[in-house]
């Protein structure tokens, strides 16, 4: 026996591929649709509404349809409050809990709509009855006593949309070319920069040790110290080769001014976590003259926040490093928060975490030399992600030189 439910969706749902992706995972799932209302917006700030009657073969197939076009914001007509269970112990969730998207998210409890804070993928939600609020919760902080959101009823996706006001992040959705005019690009990219900044809104950099290695360690200095960058998100090795680079001048042990080999160079790594390890911190290596210039130099003579996560890998690591990836993780988190803008450079992994954390909202910049990379970090579903197939070493150094042309910051 056929089953069909009713649902709806509203807001710039059509030049956002909302709709059309809506109707291509019904069909795709084997299943059909009829459009029973559907009112465009006759403006370009008009949000448009549909409702739509989900037809499928039986109410197994049918709860599958829905619970994935709820993820686009569809909607039943019929909104009840959620259901919450308490979780039984510690990071144990109850059967059919909610998993979130990195969409902005509301819940209906008791009759009220409440935003979920700190949105972010694949975690669950929890509502204080008491405070009367929803927030987002990891599996790793989920609490015995916990009150879980379970299945979709009451809950609200809001999915991101096309942005009303042409920009840069519009005109460049979806695209990734090497073949484009960088320095063109870069310019934009300087442009919304600036706006975020104008804002007042925070700038974080997410970057890997291919900063140091491609020589654009200076710019990005440069980017702190003016304050361009608010918070740098990376781990032991970009700050390692920092440090190796104001101490020895070189990288991986190659001088970074003639490109070859230096003899021993390939123990400079060492050197330079060992001396952070004698002052204790590289804050007090700063501050005892032991660190002289560089990224991390200038985050602690700036007061810019970084957060280094430690890996598998690491040598040493530096005594900064967060070896407790969990740990690590709700640093990171803390960070992130109001930033505005994330510039992703040269880090695949490391981008794609801090990615995993960000709400769809968040405009972020990814840029790498590999093309797949850059493809990676930008499918997240954001309509305000940009994708640059650069090394880092081309990238930063004339990004600053377009902040500095636009902000009017240049020496004569």
């Amino acid at each position: 026996m056929q089953a069909s439910r009713e649902v709806e969706l509203e807001g710039h749902i059509i030049d956002s591929g909302i709709m059309t992706r809506v109707f291509d995972r019904i069909m795709d799932l084997g299943g059909n649709f009829e459009i029973v209302i559907f009112d465009v917006g006759k403006r370009k700030t008009d949000p448009s509404y549909a409702r739509l009657r989900v037809n499928a073969d039986d109410d197994a197939q049918l709860d599958q349809i829905l619970s994935e076009i709820h993820r686009f914001g569809a909607r039943l007509l019929e909104i009840k409050d959620v259901a919450i269970v308490p979780a039984e112990g510690n990071s144990i969730v109850p059967k059919g809990f909610y998993s979130t998207t990195h969409h902005p998210t509301l819940v209906k409890f008791r009759g009220e709509w409440l935003p979920v804070q700190w949105i972010e993928m694949d975690c669950l939600i929890v509502v204080d009855p008491g405070a009367m609020a929803a927030r987002c919760t990891p599996l790793s902080k989920l609490k015995k006593g916990d009150c879980v959101v379970v299945g979709e009823t009451g809950v609200k996706v809001v999915p991101p949309e096309r942005p009303r006001k042409v920009s840069t992040f519009e005109f460049m959705h979806g695209t990734v070319s090497p073949e484009r005019p960088s320095e063109t690009i870069i310019s934009q990219i300087a442009s919304e920069i600036l706006e975020i900044r104008r804002r007042g809104e925070r700038i974080a950099l997410v970057g890997g040790p291919a900063i140091i290695h491609t020589g654009a360690d200076r710019a990005t200095a440069e980017l702190v110290r003016k304050g361009y960058i608010n918070v740098l998100l990376a781990g032991n090795a970009l700050a390692t080769h920092d440090i190796e680079y104001n101490l020895f001048g070189t990288s991986l042990g190659m001088n970074m001014c003639t490109g070859k080999p230096v003899t021993g160079g390939h123990k400079h790594h060492l050197y330079a976590i060992s001396e952070v390890m004698r002052a204790g911190s590289i804050r007090k290596a700063v501050e005892n003259g032991v660190i002289t210039g560089g990224i991390m130099y200038e985050c602690v003579k700036n007061d810019v926040p970084f957060v280094l996560a430690g890996s598998i890998r690491d040598d040493g690591p530096l005594p900064d490093v967060i070896t407790d990836v969990m740990v690590a993780q709700d640093r990171m988190r803390e960070e992130i928060k109001d930033v505005g803008l994330v510039l992703m450079v040269a880090t695949l992994l490391h981008s794609v975490a801090v990615g995993n954390c960000l709400p769809s909202y968040v405009k972020t910049i990814c840029v790498d030399i590999n093309p797949s990379s850059v493809t990676k970090l930008m499918d997240r579903g954001t309509m305000q992600a940009i994708g640059v197939v650069s090394d880092a070493g081309t990238f930063l150094p004339l990004l600053l030189k377009q902040l500095d042309l636009q902000s009017g910051e240049t020496e004569e």
